[in-house]
């Protein structure tokens, strides 16, 4: 019995109980109907002048041939009945369970159109529903799980992208810092004016060490935004400290620097990194802003705006913008344009709190535009 299914298994138990009451209230019947007497007295209302019967019978052979002609129909008939009943019984009680057994191999195998179906209202309904709750917030699981892998994945392949990249723009520094210096030592030709080279060589160093410090500070920008936690910030207030040394910085470039922070709002988000994303497009904007141009700075809605008068940024060279190390061709120069870590470090500072922002050509007058909405 233990290896039989369920519908057999409920069957036969059934079965069994049916036909065990079924002969016990035979054999009940045919042993007590014999021993059974009838007796009949006329009622007490009947007239004197009337002829009374008093008699008593003991029918025992009739009632045992009746007993005997009628138990096997009897018997026939409730065998039938309960094998009926079993039938349904068993059918009702197991099809739920079998439905529910065949979607649970289904959802085994990570079918996700599986589904119990049960039309019942009791602990089998239940069950049904149980189950598909359950799975429902497995496949959820999971697939939060494949996008935040997906995630991990292509966060650890732009790391080492990033790794390669920067390993290959410090080596030209580094190469032209180490030959400069070995002329210097063998004394070949100009390089014995130590006077002239080695102030070049201090800068060569002062550049690689702040090229070295942004790369830093772009690894860990993710773990800072773990470590920073959000606070309320007053967005005008932020803008207003963050403008004052570039506009000090474009008054010396004779660059006009326009700034506008009538309207005020406040926004929950980590400030320093918030700050420095924010930053970093401020120095990018007073950097390709040639003398007698403008740089705008407002808040319009919920979006900071910066605006800057320049040679608008070709599609071609728009796409590749925010990838690290990547200076355009009017900017291939490090001391124009910078070591093309700026715009990159913003990218991923604000891809890391989930702060939207479009970069843009504008028209009339031609430059380009930085929105950030927060």
């Amino acid at each position: 019995m233990k290896r039989l299914k369920i519908f057999p298994k409920t069957f036969l138990y059934t079965l069994g109980l049916m036909l065990f009451i079924v002969i016990v209230a035979h054999a009940l019947i045919f042993v007590l109907a014999p021993q059974m007497t009838m007796e009949y007295s006329p009622p007490n209302e009947a007239k004197s002048s009337d002829v009374i019967y008093n008699v008593s019978i003991n029918p025992t052979q009739f009632v045992t041939q009746t007993v005997q002609r009628a138990l096997p129909i009897s018997l026939i008939c409730c065998v039938l009945i309960s094998i009926a009943c079993s039938l349904l019984f068993s059918r009702d009680t197991t099809v739920p369970i079998r439905q529910i057994s065949q979607a649970a191999k289904r959802m085994a195998q990570m079918d996700k159109s599986a589904t119990c179906t049960a039309h019942s209202r009791d602990e089998i309904g239940i069950l049904a529903d149980n189950i598909n709750y359950l799975y429902q917030n497995l496949l959820s699981t999971i697939e939060n799980l494949e996008i935040e892998k997906q995630r991990v994945s292509e966060i650890e392949k732009s790391k080492v992208n990033f790794l390669r990249i920067a390993s290959h723009e410090l080596k030209t520094p580094v190469t032209a810092l180490n030959a400069t210096l070995e002329n210097m030592i063998l004394g070949v030709g100009k390089y014995k004016d130590y006077g002239t080279y080695l102030p070049e060589c201090k800068e060569m160093v002062e550049q690689l060490s702040d090229m070295i410090h942004e790369i830093i500070e772009t690894s860990k920008a993710g773990l800072s935004v773990e470590k920073e936690p959000a606070t309320n910030a007053n967005i005008s207030e932020l803008l207003l400290s963050l403008c004052e040394p570039y506009q000090l910085i474009a008054k010396a470039h004779g660059i006009a620097f326009q700034l506008d922070l009538s309207e005020d709002f406040t926004a929950v988000l980590p400030s320093k990194l918030f700050c420095k994303a924010v930053s970093n497009v401020l120095a990018n904007a007073v950097s390709y802003t040639e003398r007698g141009k403008m740089v705008a700075v407002y808040l319009s809605g919920r979006r900071i705006i910066i605006e800057n008068e320049c040679i608008p940024v070709s599609e071609k060279d728009l796409k590749y913008l925010f990838e690290p190390f990547y200076r355009p061709d009017f900017a291939r120069d490090r001391d124009t344009g910078g070591n093309g870590l700026g715009l990159y470090i913003v990218d991923t500072l604000f891809n890391t709190l989930n702060i939207p922002y479009t970069f843009c050509p504008m028209q009339k007058p031609d430059g380009m535009r930085f929105t950030i909405e927060v």
